[in-house]
């Protein structure tokens, strides 16, 4: 499932968040199960200049005082991103501010570099001819595990504008399975599957249901979902046929949070079984070529706001040989919001690369360039 915000946000250059605002279109989109993308487009419409406004208020600044300007033109609903884009370009132009086109996958990455709350250590980029000084919370290179709605991804991150993707999903990502299973289950999906399978989950038994860890005699680093996703269906109906009941939806609040637990505990483990196969990869490789050495680990997207799941990634990567870092957006920045694309921008003009506002395209489709 794709949650719809209309969000703004202004992000100074040391990655304080200055200002913030974000008008969510849960309540109109829960009725359906789903994003509307026409009724999404004209709640974009209505609160655009709304939310623009109110981050600037929070910040104490003015359109003017603002340096620079990025929104997000992909991937995602072609129809939505040219709201942010239409009115960003016009920012843009009208107050003469350099301007970013924003990738969205990228700015979720990017999100674990900004140096958020109380870290004991960030990085200081010198500045040099072509570069700015710049604060990270981490530097290149690592490995970025992607997982979201949409997304479910291990690359290698080398730079801004460089990735190199080990591992995807081959049908469905994990956000989306838990979405599936939260209206399996009859929970409120307005908030997102995902909070709602976590929360439920904590009140069962992770073992109590057999479920297939997927992609067990694959030897690569892709994941898919749509097998466990149909596993989840068919033990739910057994129990329905057990409990001599007529629906899924009027099963028990044990035995639904026993099949979110159980769904929840094989969903993360295969996240982790390939984890650790892209961790050896890489590691072998450095062995055997050396190079620059990848050592930490960026978990981005909004299923990492899953606290299970950041617990025990970070149990892998204490549980190498040689341990990994992890880093984590705080959970309410994992998700999408203004700050994403601000940071990103940011992080784009450090390095001295922009975009014309003036022409800037959206597009549904965006793939990464290695």
């Amino acid at each position: 499932m794709v949650l719809c915000v209309t969000t703004a946000a202004v992000v100074r250059s040391d990655g304080v968040i200055l200002g913030e605002s974000l008008a969510s279109q849960h309540d109109i989109h829960e009725e359906w199960g789903g994003v509307v993308p026409g009724l999404a487009k004209t709640a974009h419409e209505e609160k655009i200049d709304l939310v623009i406004e109110e981050a600037l208020q929070n910040a104490n600044l003015t359109m003017s005082e603002v340096d620079a300007i990025g929104v997000t033109v992909g991937p995602g609903l072609e129809i939505c991103l040219r709201v942010g884009c239409e009115r960003a370009k016009d920012l843009a132009l009208r107050y003469k501010k350099p301007f970013v086109g924003v990738h969205h996958l990228e700015a979720h990455i990017l999100m674990a570099r900004l140096p958020f709350g109380n870290l004991e250590r960030v990085e200081v980029q010198p500045a040099t001819e072509e570069v700015h000084e710049a604060v990270h919370a981490m530097s290149f290179p690592f490995l970025a595990l992607l997982v979201s709605g949409g997304h479910c991804q291990l690359m290698k991150c080398l730079g801004i504008g460089r990735y190199s993707i080990i591992g995807g999903t081959i049908d469905d990502s994990l956000g989306e399975a838990f979405d599936k299973t939260a209206r399996l289950l009859g929970l409120p999906v307005g908030g997102g599957g995902g909070p709602a399978v976590e929360a439920l989950a904590k009140e069962g038994d992770p073992k109590s249901i057999q479920l297939p860890i997927p992609l067990q005699r694959r030897k690569d680093c892709d994941f898919s979902y749509a097998g466990l996703k149909t596993a989840v269906r068919m033990a739910a109906d057994k129990l329905r046929l057990e409990r001599g009941l007529e629906s899924i939806d009027d099963l028990c609040r044990q035995d639904k949070a026993n099949i979110a637990a159980s769904f929840q505990n094989v969903a993360i483990r295969h996240i982790e079984q390939r984890l650790n196969r892209a961790m050896d990869m890489i590691e072998n490789e450095q062995e055997e070529e050396g190079g620059e050495k990848i050592q930490s680990l960026a978990v981005v997207g909004g299923v990492a706001a899953n606290l299970e799941l950041r617990s025990r990634l970070e149990k892998v990567c204490d549980d190498r040989s040689t341990s990994w870092n992890m880093f984590v957006p705080p959970p309410r920045l994992c998700t999408d919001q203004g700050s994403m694309s601000a940071w990103a921008a940011i992080e784009r003009i450090m390095v001295g690369s922009s975009d014309q506002a003036d022409g800037q395209e959206v597009y549904a489709r965006f793939p990464f360039s290695a």
